[in-house]
């Protein structure tokens, strides 16, 4: 049965198809039938019913309560004729997936705008009302359905009305330093929410005397945590002590990802550099010359077009807390699936960055804090929209006021959420999804700032580039930029703005992401030397990718292996097209770490196979479980220890845990029956370790009938780096970890909030114990390897190959620049630092000689014993 009805007294006047007593066979059934309501009605071309598909491909669904709401892509909205809904009642109920219960109405919607929004706000309160959703599902009256998704609630009260009140941390914590390069921002604080929120328990995280609600982003953003910031991290509840464990876990796996990014951007930063040297003192002639700060890297020519965004002014009009509660639920509904909805988009073009910092707004919109403050203005008798625009001005306010520049930038990420729900509740949501219609061909932007949530969505087939008044390089925007590849400059001052009146196209500009400038109506001679400028840089850049991919091998003919260390293939794939040898650490902790179980065999062997078949025939080396320490997993119930860096971890635990080494052994010897792959024991110390280990790897090679392959160890504790020439017999290479390696040479813990400064890889004693195992492994014929920082640093990859190592295993980004030092220099010269290295007192005396790196002969400075 199908009825059509368009209620005039409906607040929203939406046309909603209902059909009663269908029965599906699956979800995709479910859909095509919903979706060919719409088609029917008039809603949407039938190419919509596609679209509804690929949302279920990339993401449920799945309401909750029985409900499920099949829409379209973003990308597809121009396929929706009218704004309508299709309800498809199931009272048997439909599967959608293995976390959903059964689906017993299927609400499609096809909608270009917002005009939907108040239905999904109906839904969610529907769900809450489990007497008349069991009558819905049941009715025989189609007018039911239509009434409850048009209806409205009147007792609508405003949301969590509860008096804010200062929070205190917990007896039960841990402190730490935060290694995050760029401090706690966004994305990583939405990743501690989302972990914090898992357990029952109540999480906080202490900064100085300022405590924050670890399972709010907003909170967590006030600390203000900047980098080496001393945070403590506490719990209260029935498991409490698994969430503080959970939390400290992704915060350190979290660190080595914001350290990689960090490091990735120091590379783009330097060949920006490089290439920008191409540009010299040219000064070309135009009308007008405007210099910022350089962002993002490029030099383009295109035209100028203003993009600012309309001001959002608002009057303080108060319909009655009921109605502006009801407002407001709308509204930030109606924001979290616009951003939801771009964040999916960004991450089906492979857009991780976009689709993260869209994601970690999201995650601002649920702050409690600022939800409680808006709620007491409401009540206070003042309107939603003028309640929401003072609350957000003041938190946007105290972020921009801290005093690390990185976390006052993400104040612009606050404004930006902020802003997409009071256009909703000005009834304006439409206007963030015509950004850049009237943007012609070739455009260069101009504005006095650009939100990251319309630099996510720049098309780069048509922009080719920004240039703001005001910003920074450590916001969003600016990371944004340099994700798309497009040419930015920032902070341009207020008179940039008057080079092109608003409305106005078609001036000609040239946009000098390199030097900060901006050239607005250059002359025609500029223009040719601007296009020589860009082809000379474009011949630069295909030199230089060229070159990543040739060896590193010193002038005097020495060749040293440089390999990448990685989690998954897609990484393996990356570090190989950044000129790769192979992978020289393959991190198995990663598959314990993001799951809430222990991976069996096959998940295992899966991932390893994947990565021997990504290298295609590239040398791999897989550690195993590397557990314990900085690096704790709740689901693996271990035992509480008072020094986890000295107790039950790397090796020790594998040989005390049958139910993890056997699986993982075996997973390793069946993906070895695919191509190249070597296995490396971490936190080996002592000779026994290593006999006891390699005896259970052969009995296990002999279950599964797997290849012999190469057995390797970590040296990360100084007795085995002073037994290396015991040790070297009973293993086929080496691999250094020199972080591990440093902390306990040192007696340093990394985390440590005070300590972790000393914890300096390039100090005399752990360059001795490094030269010691070099020694050992020569007596042997065995090969040694570095996987640890000191590999990625110029100084470090220099002195390791002066020490002898064979292969250094570096991040992906750091593979271009330790491969072009090398080729500058003799192993002969690197021999001789490497001696003068270990001759020093201090690591300050041996970062003094890196100076000799910068110049040119390095052997003179090495052989007159000059530091400078």
């Amino acid at each position: 049965m199908n009825t059509s009805t368009d209620a005039a007294a409906a607040p929203v006047d939406t046309p909603v198809e209902v059909r009663l007593g269908a029965s599906p066979h699956d979800r995709e059934d479910a859909v095509r039938a919903a979706g060919a309501l719409l088609v029917q009605a008039g809603f949407v071309r039938p190419g919509y019913v596609d679209s509804l598909l690929q949302r279920e491909r990339v993401a449920t669904t799945y309401l909750g309560q029985g409900l499920a709401i099949p829409h379209g892509m973003v990308e597809d909205k121009y396929l929706v004729q009218r704004t309508g809904l299709a309800v498809l009642q199931v009272p048997e109920g439909v599967s959608w997936g293995d976390d959903a219960s059964p689906v017993r109405l299927v609400v499609a919607i096809a909608a270009a705008s917002d005009e939907h929004i108040q239905v999904l706000r109906r839904l969610t309160r529907l769900m809450r009302d489990d007497q008349r959703l069991a009558a819905l599902f049941g009715t025989r009256d189609p007018q039911d359905i239509v009434a409850a998704l048009r209806g409205e609630s009147a007792s609508s009260s405003a949301a969590g009305a509860v008096a804010e009140r200062a929070l205190e941390d917990y007896a039960l914590g841990q402190e730490i330093a935060l290694n995050y390069p760029n401090g706690l921002h966004a994305r990583p604080a939405g990743a501690w929410a989302q972990a914090a929120r898992a357990f029952q328990s109540q999480v906080r995280v202490r900064h100085g005397d300022a405590v924050a609600d670890a399972r709010s982003v907003a909170s967590l953003l006030s600390l203000g945590a900047g980098r080496g910031a001393k945070l403590r991290i506490s719990a209260q509840g029935a498991d409490a002590p698994q969430a503080v464990a959970r939390l400290l876990a992704v915060i350190a796996q979290l660190g080595d990802e914001e350290t990689r990014q960090a490091e990735l951007a120091a590379a783009r930063h330097a060949q920006a550099q490089g290439l920008g040297r191409v540009l010299g003192d040219w000064q070309p002639d135009a009308r007008q010359t405007f210099t910022g700060i350089a962002a993002s890297p490029g030099l383009v020519v295109g035209l100028l077009v203003r993009a600012d965004t309309q001001t959002l002014e608002t009057e303080d009009h108060f319909q009655g807390i009921a109605h502006e509660a009801a407002a407001l639920d709308t509204a930030l509904t109606a924001a979290q699936v616009q951003l939801e909805g771009l964040a999916e988009a960004a991450r089906n073009r492979g857009a991780g960055e976009q689709a993260a910092i869209l994601a970690a707004q999201g995650e601002l919109l649920r702050d409690a804090a600022l939800l409680q403050d808006v709620s007491r203005t409401v009540v206070r008798g003042h309107g939603a929209a003028w309640s929401w625009k003072q609350s957000l001005a003041q938190r946007v306010a105290a972020q921009r006021a801290l005093a690390d520049t990185t976390l006052a930038a993400r104040a612009a990420d606050l404004q930006d959420a902020g802003e997409r729900v009071l256009r909703h509740l000005l009834g304006r949501g439409g206007d963030d999804t015509q950004a850049g219609a009237s943007w012609p061909d070739e455009a260069i932007l101009l504005a006095d700032d650009l939100s990251p949530s319309v630099t996510a969505q720049i098309d780069t087939r048509r922009v080719k580039g920004f240039c703001t008044a005001r910003g920074g390089p450590a916001a969003h925007t600016a990371i944004l930029a340099r994700a798309l590849g497009l040419p930015a400059v920032v902070a341009s001052g207020p008179g940039v703005l008057e080079a092109v009146r608003p409305g106005a196209q078609g001036v000609k500009a040239i946009l000098d992401g390199y030097r900060g400038r901006l050239y607005v109506e250059p002359s025609e001679t500029a223009l040719m030397q601007a296009d020589e400028h860009m082809r000379q840089l474009e011949a630069l850049q295909k030199a230089e990718s060229s070159a990543r991919m040739e060896p590193a091998v010193t002038r005097d003919g020495h060749r040293v292996e440089i390999a990448a260390n990685v989690n998954r293939a897609d990484q393996a794939l990356k570090a190989l097209e950044a000129g790769a040898d192979g992978v020289g650490l393959m991190r198995t902790e990663f598959l314990f770490l993001e799951r809430e179980h222990v991976p069996d065999e096959d998940e295992q062997y899966g991932v390893y196979r994947d990565m021997v078949a990504a290298l295609d025939g590239r040398p791999l080396i897989v550690r195993t479980l590397d557990i314990g320490g900085d690096k704790q997993v709740p689901h693996l119930n271990l035992p509480e220890e008072d020094n986890p860096f000295l107790g039950v971890r790397g090796a020790r635990l594998l040989l005390r845990r049958d139910d993890l080494l056997v699986p993982q052994m075996r997973a390793l010897y069946r993906a070895a029956q695919h191509g190249p792959l070597s296995i490396m024991f971490p936190m080996i110390s002592n000779v026994e370790e290593l006999q006891a280990l390699r005896a259970r790897a052969e009995a296990i090679r002999l279950e599964v009938q797997g290849p012999e392959v190469p057995i390797g160890i970590m040296i990360e504790v100084p007795s085995a780096a002073l037994i290396a020439d015991r040790l070297a017999p009973h293993a086929d290479f080496f691999s250094i970890g020199t972080n591990d390696l440093t902390q306990y040479t040192l007696a340093v813990d990394r985390q440590h909030p005070e300590l972790a400064g000393m914890a300096d890889s390039l100090h005399p004693s752990v360059l001795r114990l490094i030269a010691r195992t070099v020694e050992g492994a020569r007596r042997h014929g065995r090969w040694v390897g570095v996987c640890g920082g000191l590999a990625g640093e110029p100084l470090g990859a220099a002195l390791l190959t002066g020490l002898g190592v064979d292969e250094l295993s570096v991040s992906s980004s750091d593979i271009s620049t330790v491969k072009a030092l090398l080729r500058r220099h003799t192993l002969v010269e690197l021999q001789q630092l490497a001696a003068q290295a270990l001759d020093q007192d201090t690591a300050d005396g041996v970062r003094i000689l890196g100076a000799a790196l910068r110049s040119e002969p390095l052997a003179s400075a090495c052989a007159t014993g000059e530091s400078a």
